[in-house]
């Protein structure tokens, strides 16, 4: 009984003394904050489009609870910055995320502000193609002032995006000959056709593309020498029947920068999303558009890289000393298609680097077609080849694999084995010439498609030795001195120069790359 009569004491006590007492007593800022840094850099923004949040940690190391009187950009409403303070965005109207009054921080305690821009040329005119644009952040005033500089590149682009109806809201949807009976059909691909003033995209500003960019029965799409070309999520370029694209890369003095490619990635610029995957759609070279060519390309973050359908036949795409990354789907898909490949690199697919599905004709020569996509996450190899397709009903259609020929090329990866041939009965022709590959599987090995010592489909290849890239899980796939590739090519599958501009010797290593020594 006495210890709960002196638990009630106690207890109103404390309940007393807390009512008669303010919560708490603040004490003017005396300009003493602590940053976690003194610059933030926001990276690198297209004009009129958001960045990511970024934040910034303030300290009061003081043993006394402190107001900062005002926290403002200095800019003011001018600014381009917005900023949100613990999780308020401040005064109301058009001061709204530019001005803040009578911020409270605890003693030993710190707040967070977050930190957002978005470069409205509306509102102001861009001084050159690519700038800095800064503020700052200031605290306090007079004496006690104290600030942090933020800094953002900014870039100006060229932007091509389907058109909205103001009333209903509706996105433009591209419309064409779908199922090939010469009528045009409606889709839901939200995007456009280009104009014939957008056909040649030049090295001058970026491009920024929401939706598919389409390109009509008689257009070609032209991309120079060091284009850049950035897609929105869900975006990408669709060549329709009888359309064309012509990249027209070309080789680069910096190998880092590749400042003559022409790079296709998403348009996310910051360093977070340099290699996330499946950032955008695709490249969808359709049934019918044909003569497409490709040459010094860097096409990466992807769904699928290139999409090419129909057109077996014909000269539908010939991709030359270009690279392939990170695409959550496939690099390259072929469907019934022809695709004739020299010196290109595929690496970092969710399923295949390489498939060519429902039959068709494939050339690859000096190509490096690998994956090291988190093996435990992918259900198929590198390189896929099958002749059918099976539809919703189960129904299995077949197609001729008219030839497929891989010549002085790397099929390699992190699974085993990293090639997968299936036939379901059509014509089914292949051969892999003087290749190193990567299939380790007694299961398989010697029977069917795998009878590695039949010279009608197999000649002059090696297995499973260690081609020895230079860092495969960052897209580095030339190969150094202890390369299982070195001189296992013919000189009757010949490139002269690789990849990346160097002569080969002969005979040549296998691959896209010619072996180097790798500095320490």
């Amino acid at each position: 009984m006495k210890r709960l009569l002196s638990f009630l004491i106690l207890l109103g006590v404390l309940l007393f003394w807390s009512s008669c007492r303010n919560d708490f007593e603040f004490s003017p800022s005396t300009g003493d904050l602590r940053f976690e840094r003194d610059t933030v850099y926001l990276d690198t923004v297209f004009t009129n489009i958001g960045s990511s949040t970024y934040n910034l940690k303030v300290y009061n190391r003081s043993d006394e609870d402190i107001v900062i009187p005002t926290i403002r950009l200095e800019n003011g409403i001018n600014s381009f910055y917005r900023l949100n303070v613990d999780g308020t965005t401040g005064l109301e109207g058009e001061q709204e995320g530019k001005f803040f009054e009578d911020v409270e921080l605890l003693a030993n305690d710190s707040l967070f502000i977050f930190i957002e821009t978005t470069y409205n040329t509306d509102t102001e005119p861009i001084p050159t193609n690519e700038f800095l644009y800064t503020d700052r952040i200031l605290f306090d005033a007079g004496s006690n002032q104290q600030d942090v500089d933020l800094v953002t590149l900014v870039k100006d682009a060229i932007f091509i995006y389907p058109n909205r109806d103001e009333e209903t809201g509706i996105v433009e949807t591209l419309t064409f000959d779908v199922d090939g009976d010469g009528t045009p059909d409606d889709t839901t691909l939200q995007g456009r056709f280009l104009d014939n003033s957008e056909l040649t995209f030049t090295n001058e500003k970026p491009y920024v593309i929401y939706g598919y960019a389409g390109v009509n029965d008689g257009q070609t799409l032209t991309m120079e020498a060091g284009a850049r070309v950035h897609f929105h999520a869900d975006s990408g370029i669709i060549v329709t029947d009888g359309g064309t694209l012509n990249i027209n890369g070309a080789l680069s003095t910096d190998l880092d920068a590749l400042e003559n490619e022409v790079i296709l990635e998403g348009d996310r610029l910051e360093p977070l999303f340099e290699d996330v995957p499946g950032q955008w759609g695709t490249i969808w070279l359709f049934n019918g558009s044909a003569n497409n060519t490709i040459n010094y390309a860097t096409i990466k973050n992807a769904t699928i890289g290139i999409l090419s359908e129909g057109n077996q036949t014909e000269d539908k795409l010939n991709i030359t000393n270009s690279q392939i990354y990170n695409s959550s789907g496939f690099g390259i898909l072929g469907r019934a298609t022809s695709i004739t490949a020299e010196n290109v690199v595929i690496n970092n697919s969710g399923q295949s680097s390489f498939a060519g599905t429902l039959g068709g004709a494939y050339n690859f020569t000096h190509c490096t077609i690998v994956n090291y996509w988190n093996s435990s996450f992918r259900q198929f190899p590198s390189v896929l080849l099958n002749d059918f397709v099976v539809d919703e009903n189960n129904t299995v259609f077949t197609n001729d694999l008219t030839e497929a020929n891989f010549n002085n090329c790397i099929i390699y990866g992190n699974d085993n084995p990293e090639l997968l041939l299936e036939d379901q009965g059509a014509v089914f022709n292949y051969k892999f010439n003087n290749c190193l590959i990567r299939f380790n599987n007694d299961n398989l090995s010697g029977s069917g498609n795998y009878d590695f010592n039949d010279d009608n489909f197999y000649e002059n290849n090696v297995f499973n030795e260690d081609p020895d890239f230079e860092a495969p899980f960052d897209n580095k796939l030339r190969i150094g001195e202890n390369s299982g590739a070195i001189e296992i090519g013919s000189t009757d599958f010949l490139i002269n120069v690789d990849i990346a501009g160097e002569t080969r010797t002969t005979p040549p290593d296998a691959g896209a790359y010619k072996s180097v020594i790798f500095e320490d």
